[in-house]
């Protein structure tokens, strides 16, 4: 059960992306992989400005990476 009430799709997101590492995914946001893996595990909510990075670093919008539920 997932401690936020924000589901995301990063983990889906980053294997569509060329299997993305969650390493990779962290540098590119300016993030440590261990708030990677606590956003995959739904422990941790984004700030608006990392949940805009995210999406950026795979080209989508917010709403596709993130959703409210």
């Amino acid at each position: 059960m997932s401690g936020t009430p924000i589901d995301n799709c990063i983990r889906r997101l980053r294997f569509e992306h060329g299997e993305m590492t969650q390493q990779a995914l962290a540098d590119a946001c300016g993030i440590t992989r261990q708030t990677v893996i606590a956003l995959e595990a739904g422990k941790y909510a984004p700030s608006l400005e990392l949940a805009f990075r995210i999406a950026r670093a795979f080209g989508v919008g917010v709403e596709d990476a993130f959703q409210w539920k």
